[in-house]
């Protein structure tokens, strides 16, 4: 169990690996926070050396913080996935140490739809193909292979925030928009909503994936899938990249029953800019491989990193868990001069009738207080006139159900 931070300390260390935007770094400076950052992810050994006496993390996707890490680094608070996913953090050891986590669900859907158009207008044109003859020296001036993407059918598998937003920008070009998501979304403009994946293969001329990291899409499209898909199809991954059987595209790549793909996410990624990097599909024709930079133009990475360490900011100075993605959301800032108690804790009846009762019996005076539930965690802000006491401090680590405890301001 983590020891309460009763002792108040506005500010303390902050790492940012992953190449995080320098407007993070900024922010979490300017609130007074000792930033250091790395340009690669680490490893599981080399994060626990890392992590020693750091409260704030900030991470992309590469660097996994497993439940190891977190057990081992008693002094984190929480954790900015400066990205949409979050399945490289265990979410739920996160939440059994007192660690919030959070990430960046909206900040960079416009540039990973950006790029899925712009992969699919090359791949229905043929432009890798036509760009690397070229190159080689090689005049072909040939409508052969080559299509308008107007009138052609869109599948789109996961019909979330990037999906949905595809589907707009995809039918204002004219294109049919068929979809498939395992819960019921309202379709936008004039998308068509399937009842099944396979019925999508069946009838897209264009099939792209932007499902969410969750164990189960492991191997979620595989042989199977593209046997179903249309003769001369094409196909795109800009999700996850475990979620393709890569071996199976390149089978239907090269016996051309699909016409062309574009990957930008793969099972495994090198750690860094500059690392080899290995795959079954590089060197086929009309394939565009991408190093995971769906959300990677200035103006995202810019967006999410405000967005993101602002979230981590407000965590550690007032205990704002808005759009924490493991723990009960409060979003208040604390009452003007007073000093708040942070304490998460298991979610069972009582436990704010025993707060409040070692609170009266050391005669601290509550000016405010809110509390939240998510699953099996509670969470209480309390709102108190001056700091609380080390013995207060003490009697509220040592209920049964506390998980972590911090006194803020």
């Amino acid at each position: 169990m983590p020891a309460p931070d009763l002792a108040p300390a506005r500010t303390g260390r902050a790492l940012l690996l992953e190449n995080i935007h320098a407007d993070a770094r900024a922010l979490l400076a300017e609130a007074g926070w000792h930033v250091e950052s790395a340009p690669g992810a680490l490893d599981e050994a080399e994060l626990l050396e890392r992590l020693e006496g750091v409260q704030l993390l900030g991470i992309r996707s590469q660097t996994q913080v497993t439940a190891k890490v977190l057990e081992n680094a008693p002094d984190l608070r929480a954790v900015g996935a400066f990205c949409i996913g979050t399945n490289q953090v265990d979410l739920f050891a996160a939440a059994a140490h007192g660690v919030a986590v959070f990430n960046a669900p909206y900040s960079n859907t416009r540039s990973v739809v950006e790029l899925a158009l712009a992969e699919i207008i090359a791949l229905t044109r043929r432009l890798t193909v036509k760009d690397r003859a070229m190159h080689e020296g090689v005049w072909d001036k040939s409508a052969t292979g080559s299509h308008e993407v107007r009138g052609r059918r869109l599948g789109i598998i996961g019909y979330g925030n990037i999906g949905s937003q595809l589907s707009v920008v995809a039918e204002a070009l004219g294109m049919s928009v068929f979809f498939y998501d395992r819960t019921d979304k309202l379709a936008l403009g004039n998308a068509r909503r399937c009842g099944s994946l396979h019925e999508v293969l069946e009838v897209a001329d264009v099939v792209t994936l932007h499902v969410d990291g969750r164990s189960s899409n492991s191997g979620f499209f595989g042989e199977e899938e593209f046997a179903r898909m249309r003769p001369g199809s094409i196909f795109l991954n800009l999700s996850r990249g475990f979620v393709v059987d890569h071996v199976a595209l390149r089978q239907h790549i090269e016996s051309g029953h699909i016409a062309g793909a574009a990957i930008d996410v793969f099972p495994t990624e090198p750690k860094g800019s500059g690392h080899a990097f290995e795959s079954e599909l590089r060197g086929l024709a009309n394939v565009i491989l991408t190093p995971h930079v769906g959300g990677s133009t200035e103006e995202a990475q810019e967006d999410i990193g405000r967005f993101v360490a602002a979230k981590l900011r407000d965590y550690a100075l007032h205990g704002a868990t808005t759009l924490s993605v493991n723990l009960p959301t409060l979003g208040a800032e604390a009452t003007p001069g007073t000093v708040r108690l942070a304490h998460l804790h298991r979610n069972v009846p009582g436990v704010l009738a025993a707060i409040n009762s070692v609170l009266a019996q050391a005669g601290v005076n509550i000016e405010s207080q809110q509390l939240a539930t998510r699953g099996d965690l509670g969470y209480v802000v309390t709102d108190i006139a001056a700091h609380a006491s080390d013995e207060v401090g003490r009697l509220l680590r040592e209920l049964p159900e506390t998980v972590r405890v911090r006194q803020l301001g």
